[in-house]
């Protein structure tokens, strides 16, 4: 039978301003831990530490941009655009524009701070 999910939990989130994660599916508010699903609010200026995490995450912006720092450069996702980033793939995520952003992470598998690997602050 399908299940509802009425409202998402909430995760503190890391960075160097408070950003709001709602988790919709994944190991807080499912204990699922072959997906999950958040939606993230991001403040102008927000900036989390990078990570190279094992797990692909597939981000969709909703509103605003967000800028995913790489290896090789950065990408300023925009609005209506996404980005997918695979495993074992150094990125770091800001929101640097006035308004932040708003956005949808699917992480496969789920999300968690075992496995996102994130670098020392």
């Amino acid at each position: 039978m399908p299940r509802l999910i009425e409202d998402p939990s909430i995760i503190t989130a890391a960075g160097t301003k408070p950003k709001r994660i709602e988790e919709y599916a994944g190991r807080v508010a499912t204990k699922d831990e072959s997906i999950s699903v958040a939606r993230m609010v991001s403040p102008q200026g927000w900036v989390e530490p990078g990570q190279r995490p094992d797990f692909t995450e597939t981000t969709v912006v909703l509103k605003g941009m967000l800028r995913v720092e790489h290896e090789q450069g950065a990408f300023d996702v925009l609005e209506g655009q996404a980005i997918v980033c695979l495993p074992g793939e150094w990125v770091r995520y800001s929101s640097p524009e006035q308004g932040g952003a708003e956005y949808v992470a699917v992480c496969v598998p789920a999300f968690s701070p075992e496995t996102v690997h994130r670098d020392s602050e």
